[in-house]
C-alpha cells in the first residue's frame, strides 16, 4: 500500500506543515544552473499555500556548509527555508534528537523528495515517525509512474547503461524475468563483453563472477554491436549500435531508461545524445531518470518528449529492484 498523498490530508488551513523537498542542485558562480527537481516540487508547494497552511522547506545541499540563500528566489511568498540539513551531523546518522528538532515546529510532515527517499536520514525517515506524514504530488507520480515497469505493456525495452555495476546487476537480474529485451550499455556492457571472451583491455570492468552468463543465455541481453575505443579503453556505444537500437525501440510499447552509454562526464556523450533524441521519437510511452541521462536532455532541450521524466538517480534504481524505499517504508508506521 503507498503513502497518502498530501491531497487526502483534509483541512490544511492555519496547519504547520514541514516540506523536506531535494533542491540539492548544482550552483555555479551563485546561480542554479539545473532547477529540474526545484521546479518538479513547487506544485505540491502551491498546493499548500492555497489551501492555507504555513510551510516550512527543509533541504540538503553537497558540500556541507552550501548556504542556501542562493535557493531563496524559488520559495513561494509567505514561507520559510531552514539551513542546509548536512550541516548537522544528526541528519545523515539519522539521529532521534535532531528528528524531534525538525518536527517541534510542526503539525504535518510531507515528503517531496523522491530522490534522497533512498537515504535513511533524520528528515527522511527520523521525522515521519513523529508526525502525521504525507508524500508530495511529485512523489506521489513517480511511484505511480515507475511502477508501470512492474507490470509493463509488451514489447517491454529496458536499456540500462553507466558504470555503477553493483547498482545496477539486481535490476538486470529482476527484470531479466520482466522486458522483452534489454540493452546494455556503458560500463556495463564490459562485463559481458568480456564474458563472452572479448578482449577489453584497459576499459573499466567489475571483478568477479556476477552469473551474466545464464543473462546472456535468456537470449534477452542486447549489447552495443560495435564501440568507439581510445588507448584500449571502450568508451561509448557506436553508430551500428545506435542504428540497431531504433527498430527496437520503434515496436516497443514502453521503454525504460537509465544511465549513459558512454563516458559521458568525459565527453563521450554522442550515444546518449542519439538515444535520447530516438526515444523522444519513436517510442510511444517512455520513462527515463538518472543524472547524466537528464543531463543529455536538457542538452537536447527534450523534456517534455518523454511520458515521464523521474527525479531520482539511486532512488529510480532502488525502487525499481525493491518496489519500495526507505522513505516510502517510514509512511507506513
Amino acid at each position: 500500500m503507498n503513502p497518502k498523498s498530501i491531497t487526502e490530508a483534509g483541512d490544511l488551513k492555519g496547519k504547520r506543515v514541514l516540506v523536506r523537498v531535494d533542491w540539492n542542485v548544482p550552483i555555479e558562480d551563485g546561480k542554479v544552473i539545473d532547477d529540474f527537481r526545484i521546479k518538479k516540487s513547487l506544485p505540491t508547494l502551491e498546493y499548500l499555500k492555497n489551501a492555507g497552511a504555513k510551510v516550512t522547506i527543509i533541504t540538503h545541499l553537497e558540500p556541507k556548509g552550501t548556504s542556501v540563500e542562493f535557493l531563496k528566489m524559488y520559495v513561494p511568498e509567505g514561507m520559510e527555508l531552514l539551513e542546509n540539513l548536512r550541516d548537522n551531523l544528526g541528519e545523515e546518522s539519522n539521529s532521534e534528537a535532531f528528528a524531534k528538532e525538525l518536527a517541534s515546529g510542526a503539525d504535518i510532515y510531507v515528503n517531496e523528495a523522491f530522490s534522497v527517499a533512498h537515504r535513511r536520514h533524520a528528515s527522511i525517515v527520523g521525522v515521519p515517525s513523529l508526525l502525521p506524514s504525507f508524500i508530495g504530488l511529485q512523489f506521489a507520480l513517480e511511484i505511480k509512474e515507475l511502477s508501470k515497469a512492474f507490470y509493463p505493456k509488451k514489447p517491454f525495452l529496458f536499456i540500462l547503461g553507466g558504470a555503477k555495476f553493483d547498482t545496477k546487476l539486481p535490476l538486470l537480474k529482476k527484470f531479466i524475468h520482466i522486458a522483452d529485451y534489454i540493452f546494455v550499455g556503458g560500463a556495463l556492457a564490459n562485463n559481458f563483453f568480456k564474458e563472452q571472451g572479448m578482449d577489453v583491455d584497459g576499459s573499466l570492468v567489475k571483478e568477479g563472477n556476477f552469473g551474466l552468463k545464464e543473462l546472456l543465455k535468456t537470449g534477452k541481453i542486447i549489447l552495443p554491436e560495435d564501440t568507439i575505443v581510445k588507448d584500449g579503453k571502450i568508451l561509448d556505444a557506436g553508430p551500428k549500435a545506435m542504428e540497431n537500437l531504433k527498430p527496437i525501440i520503434s515496436a516497443s510499447k514502453l521503454v525504460l531508461w537509465n544511465g549513459p552509454l558512454g563516458g559521458y562526464e568525459h565527453g563521450y556523450n554522442v550515444a546518449t545524445l542519439a538515444l535520447a533524441q530516438m526515444i523522444s521519437e519513436f517510442a510511444s510511452e517512455s520513462i527515463i531518470g538518472g543524472g547524466d541521462t537528464i543531463a543529455a536532455i536538457r542538452e537536447l532541450n527534450l523534456f517534455d518528449k518523454f511520458s515521464f521524466v523521474s527525479t531520482g538517480g539511486g532512488a529510480m534504481l532502488d525502487f525499481l529492484a525493491t518496489g519500495t524505499l526507505p522513505g516510502i517504508e517510514a509512511m507506513k508506521q
